[in-house]
């Protein structure tokens, strides 16, 4: 626990995040969770409440809340765009299969900034649809926000209401995820850390999602847009290692879980899940001790959660690493070593009781 938390600590020395939360646990429940730092310049401590902006930490959700629609019977891997998104019937994008948007091996190019001529949603989704297509004649992993975005929209199909409601229904009420949500009300923004001094908007972000297709997007989009506290995070690890929620209910099948975290894209340039990151063989945000059959997502503001089914461990990190300029570097490194002491940690806890 000491070496974690100097670890941390000493990440807000050097300036790579202002602050920063975590909790590392197993399916049973937290073991370790700390706290350091302050929200921003000039702004008070950071606390066991405070919320980040997950950033791409949301695009793993929603594809839990596809797959919980998934056990539903209302949609398969195989299933196309064109069935739930009328905008794309007749257009090559159309053809593009819900597990190439999962696995990002689909046609749609990624990180794209469309908010820079799109300006409304409406605009952002027809500017998606008509980017020139990635060639995969080759086949190949090219990670794909823009994807994600048209995931989103297609969840608000299945659901039958908005994204936001939706990740109500099937993710943030069954797990007790209260504190997780799309655009916070100006009355938390005091709990949420800062995030860039924006050139974009001219001002510093609080509260406000960072990634910039997402404000265009309306902040509510499959991509991005999630405000979460670490304890929250926490508990959709848990129900990720045990398939469970906190009070003993089936939340997703066993079936369910082995098909969204298996790597299904073995061969290929990077290991991917259906919307989770799997543990590749090298520079995996993981670190060097957490299983092969690992997984997780990080955020681009400096967010991750990483969950080892073969220990029975989750690592939660949340810190605000591009306030207040994205434009530095440290995060990868404390990754790396925050996962390396965690696997430790739970390693210690087994020899104990050994």
């Amino acid at each position: 626990m000491h070496h974690i938390d100097s670890l941390l600590h000493d990440g807000v020395q050097a300036g790579v995040f202002s602050c920063t939360t975590y909790s590392i646990g197993t399916a049973q429940g937290e073991l370790l969770s700390g706290h350091t730092g302050t929200l921003g310049m000039g702004r008070g401590p950071v606390g066991p409440d405070t919320l980040f902006d997950l950033a791409s930490v949301t695009k793993p959700m929603v594809a839990v809340a596809f797959m919980k629609l998934f056990e539903q019977g209302l949609v398969c891997l195989d299933d196309t765009i064109d069935q739930f998104l009328p905008m794309f019937r007749g257009h090559p994008k159309g053809k593009i299969s819900m597990h190439a948007l999962l696995t990002h091996t689909s046609t749609i190019h990624g990180q794209v900034q469309l908010y820079r001529t799109c300006h409304s949603k409406a605009q952002m989704l027809l500017g998606v649809m008509h980017m020139p297509p990635r060639d995969i004649s080759t086949p190949s992993v090219e990670y794909s926000s823009q994807g994600f975005m048209i995931l989103g929209e297609i969840v608000e199909k299945l659901s039958g209401m908005p994204l936001d409601e939706a990740m109500r229904k099937w993710v943030f009420a069954p797990l007790g995820m209260n504190d997780t949500l799309f655009t916070p009300q100006e009355a938390l923004h005091a709990r949420i850390a800062s995030t860039e001094n924006c050139p974009w908007r001219g001002h510093m972000v609080t509260g406000e999602v960072h990634d910039e297709n997402a404000v265009v997007m309306g902040g509510v989009c499959g991509h991005a847009g999630l405000f979460a506290p670490a304890a929250d995070v926490a508990k959709l690890c848990r129900a990720m290692l045990s398939g469970l929620t906190s009070d003993g209910t089936r939340y997703l099948m066993p079936a369910t879980l082995r098909l969204m975290t298996q790597n299904h894209t073995k061969g290929l340039n990077l290991a991917r899940g259906l919307g989770w990151q799997c543990k590749d063989p090298s520079a995996s945000p993981a670190g060097d001790l957490f299983s092969d059959t690992s997984y997780g997502h990080t955020g681009f503001t400096g967010t991750s959660l990483w969950l080892d089914p073969v220990r029975d461990l989750y690592a939660v990190l949340l810190t605000n690493r591009v306030h207040p300029t994205r434009d530095k570097e440290g995060i990868v490194h404390i990754r790396h070593v925050f996962h390396n002491l965690a696997a430790l940690y739970r390693d210690g806890l087994t020899c104990q009781q050994a």
